[in-house]
């Protein structure tokens, strides 16, 4: 059985939506970013343990990333959206924490808001850099 050809979007489709997608993306890992500086430099009781280190360590995924986030690289925010499951699992974990309940489900929704513009940034940006190649009304994946 044959498959069927899927037809991609137009150029002015796609354009803007790459661009508001990228913005998005950008918004919500500095979002995320400075949720994880507030929640460690100021809220967090760290029982005598330097915030900064702590912070630094939380960090270190996020700023490995950052360049490719920073330059559009369509695979930076492909392995963003892996990177980014960890912080909402240790969200989840920290939610059922009566005393870190609020910082678990505002890191959830921050977690999920990075995966989902940075998931639709490389979708969008494929299927643009494909129609941009000169590939015509119908893929041939």
């Amino acid at each position: 059985m044959a498959k069927k050809p899927k037809i991609l979007p137009s150029i002015q489709w796609l354009e803007p939506r790459v661009r508001l997608a990228r913005v998005l993306s950008l918004l919500c890992f500095f979002g995320l970013v400075g949720l994880l500086s507030a929640y460690y430099l100021l809220i967090a009781d760290l029982h005598g343990a330097r915030p900064w280190v702590i912070l630094l360590i939380e960090l270190v995924p996020l700023l490995i990333l950052a360049p490719g986030m920073l330059s559009g690289s369509a695979r930076g925010h492909s392995w963003m959206c892996f990177v980014v499951n960890l912080y909402f699992i240790k969200g989840a974990l920290a939610a059922y924490d009566p005393n870190r309940q609020l910082f678990g489900v505002l890191e959830m929704a921050a977690s999920v808001a990075v995966f989902c513009s940075a998931l639709l940034y490389v979708r969008w940006r494929f299927q643009l850099n494909r129609r941009l190649a000169g590939e015509g009304d119908i893929s041939v994946a």
